[in-house]
């Protein structure tokens, strides 16, 4: 409980924020080690990192413009070559057949196996059954039904009321007798055994136990507490001694030479390693770092040497000379072969249509010419419209129409 006064609340100063720990400073160890370390490593990590750096731009390389689109070219191979073919066959000729197959061991099972049992089941059983059904009904229910109501329900309510007279007789019988057998047996088998218990065994029992309170559990505990607990405590106090001088004695045989060779020796020697390893793993880290920025350096030289070598030649052969002549011959040549081209295929596909609608034309006429022109049908309660006029073929002079075996003048052929 806290039983000191506070001071008020504006009375009391206001808590400081925590501070950040201070960065300790570094041993001259540390100091003394870290440009050699640092020194020797840059000069065994450069070429590593040079190395690495180039590996890695020529797996990139090899990669992105090797490995990416072949990988690519089979997998459209083994797409175009196997799945698609795989996949008509499954569609169009598997998945039908087996479906043909399926459909028609269906109906064949069907045909064996259920068909007969269903038209067994409803043609012949079902009837069957309703008929031994009603048939039990009238030559067994019915009957049994009439002998339980009209017969068996009055000899046994007959019965049942006999019964209850009977049983009440003798239960009036066996109220009595069992009340005289009940006292007969207290007093052979309880009674006794009640008053052997209080009268006998009881106050012998405590006499007993008095008895021995007093021979045993007194001298016993008068034994413990004026012999037996002196002993123990000597005992205690030697051990206790004994113990303490083994302490002693260990504690500067072992534990004392043990912790001065800790703080004198490994704990100094354990530091030093300690530092020297942590100069020499963050030596390894610094080394890496700038050994990447060289790389990057050396990299990029390289790289725009190759530029200025290769590929800016190259782009101004293109630019320059290709493109120029690319498109002299577009403008010169391509085009037009394309423009005529095109102007020959339509001019061909024109003639092909008015080939086709000559013989489409031809051989409507031939048609109209031996079979007639056909009649429209009309639906029955329509009325009967004006018939249309005939289109004249321009190509055919008007000249009055020809028999046809659509006209004749015969009386058997007449509509």
């Amino acid at each position: 409980m806290d039983l000191e006064k506070r001071p008020p609340l504006d009375e009391r100063e206001p808590e400081q924020p925590p501070t950040a720990p201070q960065p300790q400073a570094e041993g001259c160890l540390a100091v003394a080690i870290r440009i050699p370390v640092r020194i020797v490593v840059l000069v065994l990590v450069v070429p590593v990192r040079l190395v690495w750096d180039a590996l890695a731009v020529c797996g990139r390389f090899l990669y992105l413009r090797g490995l990416r689109p072949v990988g690519r070219a089979f997998a459209w191979l083994g797409r175009t070559l196997i799945v698609t073919p795989l996949t008509w066959l499954f569609e169009h000729v598997i998945t039908p057949v087996a479906l043909g197959i399926t459909t028609v061991t269906e109906w064949l099972l069907k045909a064996v196996f259920v068909w007969p049992w269903v038209g067994l089941w409803r043609y012949v059983v079902a009837p069957v059954g309703r008929g031994l059904a009603w048939l039990g009904r009238m030559l067994v229910v019915i009957p049994a039904v009439w002998l339980y109501a009209a017969v068996l329900t009055p000899i046994g309510h007959g019965i049942a009321w006999l019964a209850r007279g009977i049983a009440a007789g003798a239960a009036m019988a066996g109220r009595g007798i069992g009340a005289c057998l009940v006292w007969l047996l207290k007093a052979v088998f309880v009674w006794p055994w009640v008053g052997l218990w209080r009268y006998v065994v009881v106050p012998v029992g405590r006499g007993l136990a008095w008895l021995g309170r007093m021979l045993i559990v007194i001298p016993a505990v008068w034994l413990y507490a004026a012999v037996l607990t002196p002993i123990g405590h000597g005992i205690a106090w030697l051990a206790r001694g004994i113990g303490t001088v083994l302490a002693t004695l260990g504690r500067w045989i072992f534990v004392v030479p043990a912790v001065a060779l800790w703080r004198w020796v490994l704990a100094p020697v354990g530091r030093g390693i300690a530092v020297v390893a942590r100069e020499v793993f963050d030596a390894f880290g610094h080394a890496w770092r700038i050994a990447g920025h060289i790389s990057l350096v050396v990299g990029r030289f390289l790289g725009r040497l190759l530029r200025w070598l290769f590929v800016d030649p190259v782009r101004w052969v293109y630019r320059a000379v290709l493109t120029p002549v690319g498109h002299v011959l577009r403008d010169g040549v391509w085009r037009p072969a394309a423009r005529a081209v095109k102007d020959a295929g339509r001019a061909t596909r024109q003639a092909l249509a008015g080939v086709r609608q000559s013989v489409r034309d031809a051989r409507a006429d031939v048609r109209r010419m031996l079979f007639g022109t056909p009649k429209e049908r009309v639906p029955v309660g329509a009325a009967v419209a004006e018939p249309a006029p005939v289109p004249v073929a321009r190509r055919e002079p008007d000249t009055p129409g020809a028999r046809t075996l659509g006209s004749s003048t015969t009386a058997l052929t007449k509509d």
